[in-house]
């Protein structure tokens, strides 16, 4: 009770002790902004990603092993195999694609080969030739092209047979809606 007394005027200043405790508040504000933006958990599972912005222009071959986003032009080849490459909106590619997972919301001119998915979406538009395990057009995509479903764990030489025989029997698909 002696401190009190001494600081009884500071027993106001007491309270913004508490305060002092308001600084620990700030690492759990930043705790909070970790959770927020969630930028670890993308980071955690697809390691980091490169952007190509809208008023880039890349003429060549892209490689690398971190994740594409695509928002300017390309021309010529994208390899990022076990990662994946989205187009943006904005994105206009004229290139052979290939990665673990391709997602389409621009323009894509050219064959795409992904080891896991192919994803089109309503705004996006796809001419070429897609191998992949699977694939998503949504309604509003515009694809024109073939699709060779490859089934996972298939080894090249079964798979190499299956397309030459599926290739005199190959389908084209234009989907528009």
């Amino acid at each position: 009770m002696w401190k009190p007394n001494q600081t009884g005027s500071g027993t106001g200043p007491q309270t913004p002790e508490p305060v002092k405790p308001a600084t620990p508040s700030t690492p759990s504000f930043e705790s909070s902004t970790r959770p927020a933006p969630a930028p670890v958990a993308p980071s955690a599972s697809t390691g980091e990603q490169a952007t190509i912005g809208k008023s880039l222009v890349i003429k060549g071959e892209v490689s690398g092993s971190e994740s594409l986003y695509i928002d300017g032009k390309v021309e010529g080849s994208i390899n990022l195999s076990g990662n994946r490459v989205t187009v943006g909106r904005n994105g206009q590619v004229a290139a052979n694609i290939s990665a673990r997972e391709i997602v389409v919301l621009g323009k894509v001119r050219g064959n795409v080969t992904a080891s896991d998915r192919v994803d089109i979406r309503s705004e996006g538009s796809l001419t070429g030739d897609v191998t992949a395990q699977r694939i998503s057009i949504e309604d509003g995509a515009f694809f024109k092209g073939g699709i060779d479903i490859r089934k996972p764990g298939a080894n090249e030489k079964a798979s190499d047979s299956k397309s030459s025989a599926n290739s005199s029997a190959e389908r084209q698909a234009v989907v528009q809606v």
